[in-house]
């Protein structure tokens, strides 16, 4: 395996930042109403929640995806693309996914890659097109994928914090909490195929399903 590049770091960092135009803080992945029904109520529920979709829910699948994503020559590009779409239970989670896939191509512009040519005929789903670009940029993909799980997880921490509420101190505890499980996830996926995704995160998609008729929202997902 190739060592990491210092340079590729810097703009996994640059991609994956929360001020990186993707509009992820707009989404909570069905949180939002796990949280009014009670599912989650405090700061071990929230870490508890996410660890979950670490291992058995949607970051699983995204995390394979990712990485298929990767390695994946633009003759594969829309079976990743369709895979992803056929593993989002709820509209809303749909949305998510190809909103933020979408927000992120556009901003990946100052990056252009002769290899992404023709990415802009696909919608693409947010793992796919992160994927896309770090294997365009010949990424070393372990740090790729640790660096997508942060910014997810730690998106994720955020709406929870704003949500239950909590306080800043107990949201960095849950993030320190989850880095050992990015860490197992990013080896336990390292030989994964797309028969492996899949989940039984059954709340959360339950949870993204009822956002859509939640009365007050503050977030899109």
């Amino acid at each position: 395996m190739k060592p990491p590049d210092p340079a590729h770091l810097l703009q996994l960092l640059t991609w994956l930042s929360p001020a990186f135009p993707t509009g992820g803080f707009a989404y909570s992945n069905g949180l939002e109403w796990a949280v009014e029904a009670g599912d989650i109520t405090d700061e071990s529920g929230l870490g508890d929640w996410i660890s979950d979709l670490l291992r058995h829910g949607s970051l699983w699948s995204d995390a394979i995806i990712m990485r298929k994503a990767c390695r994946a020559p633009p003759s594969q590009w829309q079976e990743l693309a369709e895979m992803a779409l056929a593993l989002c239970p709820s509209h809303e989670r749909r949305l998510e996914t190809l909103a933020q896939g979408a927000a992120f191509r556009l901003a990946a512009a100052p990056w252009p890659c002769p290899a992404l040519e023709g990415w802009a005929q696909t919608p693409l789903p947010y793992p796919v097109a992160v994927g896309l670009l770090a294997g365009a940029h010949d990424m070393v993909e372990d740090q790729a994928l640790v660096a997508f799980l942060h910014a997810a997880t730690a998106n994720l921490v955020s709406a929870g914090v704003r949500l239950i509420p909590l306080g800043q101190t107990s949201g960095l505890r849950i993030q320190r909490r989850i880095e050992s499980e990015i860490l197992r996830m990013v080896e336990g996926t390292q030989n994964a195929t797309l028969d492996d995704c899949g989940g039984l995160a059954w709340r959360s998609e339950i949870a993204s399903m009822n956002h859509e008729t939640q009365t007050t929202r503050l977030f899109r997902s």
